[in-house]
């Protein structure tokens, strides 16, 4: 067979389709699934007995998706090679009663998800997407992809001081969106407008999970176009790459001595703790079922997983040049620089030595550069799925990721080059 086609720019453009398709986590994991129905892969109910096949398959649970890649002869003890990300990203989500307004404006009541950059969606328009619960049990996923909401920040004249003494802004009072006028506020209004927006019958819609988004397109940057502007690139880019290496290293059918593995979980933004979280039963239930499948016994599981291998790919800090001081002083990772190797003695991170022996070892197969990435020591470092991942599996866990700048923003910042970059980088490590 011959080698995994090498990802170029590309890569870059259809990361920006699918950032603009996959406004919520339930619309990223469907378009991860379409993308490996298509490369063959097959969805396996986890309320079914599963066999021990050859082939691509995955698991759909809420806003996560589990797949894997056994090639032909795989012993029940071979190990396997993860590649983690999250979907989820900091938002506004719906409350359970969305219905508020106030002075002639018609609102909808949101609750803040993760630590988002609050003031990076005032003035924008915003558009609402999640996933609607029916009446017979089923899900519908709903996507009003237009301006439809805004939360309008308080104009300069009322609040001379904001420029001076900062914007403050308070979570409760202060970015509930605006969707319309009218003093006759009633329960059920949103739902109904969902309902009709999603062509269900009146009463139809008993649950839902739904959030605001950026209704602006990613666009590249700069006077050479070698930047891209974005939202949920944390960590939709890594979603995204992944799934892409993971397709590659399919394709060439044969000649693996792993078995590759995508683990894209939700709520990484919140803590993991969730049954579709990294801190949850999934991802061991799908590895060790993936053994048992094969005839292995827990002997073999146990194997398998003392060789397993994960990189937790999750979005890192590039040097921000207005705020250099906040970084560490001898490492300033650069945008287009390569995928970054993060690394924490305090296991904010589950980099150590070994870890990044494997990283560099799949960047050198790969030709691509890469570089480390650790926090300035009067700033606190933030974390990931790697340590719970390690933690929680016994799995050899390393923390890599693409750097950008403005984390946690509406609108996010990176290379153009290093979404390739770190799609070639992926596909060495999971083809072993």
């Amino acid at each position: 067979m011959s080698e995994p086609p090498r990802f170029d720019r590309g890569h870059t453009d259809d990361l920006m389709s699918f950032l603009a398709a996959s406004p919520t986590p339930y619309h990223a994991v469907a378009n991860a699934a379409e993308r490996l129905e298509k490369a063959g892969f097959r969805q396996v109910a986890e309320t079914d007995a599963w066999d021990g096949s050859s082939g691509g398959k995955y698991v759909l649970r809420g806003g996560a998706i589990i797949a894997w890649y056994v090639p032909e002869g795989a012993g029940a003890h071979t190990p396997f090679r993860i590649v983690g990300a999250h979907t989820d990203s900091p938002n506004l989500r719906v409350k359970p009663r969305p219905d508020s307004g106030a002075h002639g404006w018609r609102q909808v009541a949101v609750e803040i998800y993760g630590g988002p950059l609050l003031n990076s969606w005032l003035d924008r328009d915003l558009g609402l997407a999640g996933r609607l619960s029916l009446r017979d049990g089923s899900t519908r996923l709903v996507n009003v992809d237009r301006p439809l909401l805004r939360v309008p920040q308080l104009a300069i004249h009322l609040d001379r001081s904001v420029n001076s003494d900062g914007l403050k802004l308070d979570k409760q009072r202060h970015m509930q969106p605006v969707w319309g006028m009218g003093d006759d506020v009633r329960d059920g209004d949103l739902i109904a407008f969902l309902e009709e927006t999603a062509g269900l019958p009146s009463g139809e819609v008993t649950g839902w999970d739904l959030m605001v988004h950026s209704v602006e397109a990613p666009a590249y940057l700069g006077r050479d176009r070698e930047l891209v502007a974005g939202p949920r690139m944390d960590n939709l880019l890594s979603v995204h790459a992944g799934t892409a290496a993971l397709v590659a290293v399919a394709g060439k059918g044969s000649g693996l001595s792993c078995i590759p593995v995508l683990a894209a979980f939700d709520h990484e933004e919140n803590g993991s703790q969730s049954d579709t979280g990294a801190d949850g039963p999934l991802l061991g239930g799908v590895l060790e079922r993936s053994v048992f499948a094969r005839g292995g016994s827990y002997e073999d599981r146990a194997r398998a997983f003392a060789g397993t291998v994960c990189l937790s790919s999750d979005t890192g800090h590039a040097v921000h040049p207005n705020y250099a001081e906040r970084h560490d002083p001898t490492h300033h990772p650069r945008v287009d620089g390569g995928p970054i190797l993060k690394v924490n003695v305090n296991n904010r991170y589950a980099t150590d030595g070994s870890g990044r022996a494997v990283f560099a070892a799949a960047c050198e197969k790969a030709g691509v550069p890469f570089q480390s990435f650790v926090s300035n020591n009067a700033v606190p470092c933030g974390t990931t799925i790697g340590p719970i991942t390690a933690a929680r599996h016994g799995i050899r866990t390393v923390d890599i990721g693409v750097a950008i700048l403005s984390m946690h923003s509406a609108r996010e910042l990176c290379g153009a080059k290093d979404p390739f970059l770190l799609a070639n980088a992926l596909v060495a490590f999971l083809d072993g």
